[in-house]
């Protein structure tokens, strides 16, 4: 025979977000699915992020040169790139 899960009642509210937190953290919010409502959403993807590691000093002259520019440091970077690889390619 299968034990009956003993659920804590919501609280009707939370005194602090750590005081949220700590309940969250301690409790399973598939036990409180009747307290949920559905919502309607839009997302939009802007697009993928990739990580490359960049040399202290290489970044500070992309920063120097983006602010010069007054461009983004990405935009710059990008644009750096696709140019560098534009002429290879070609070449």
């Amino acid at each position: 025979m299968a034990k009956k899960k003993i659920v804590e009642p919501l609280p009707e509210e939370f005194g602090s977000y750590e005081e949220a937190a700590d309940f969250w953290d301690a409790h399973d919010t598939t036990d409180y699915l009747q307290h949920s409502r559905p919502v309607e959403t839009v997302s939009e993807f802007h697009g993928r992020r990739y990580e490359v590691e960049i040399e202290p000093g290489i970044i500070q002259m992309l920063r120097t040169q983006a602010r010069k520019k007054g461009v983004p440091v990405s935009r710059l970077a990008n644009d750096m790139l696709r140019q560098q690889l534009t002429t290879q390619k070609a070449g």
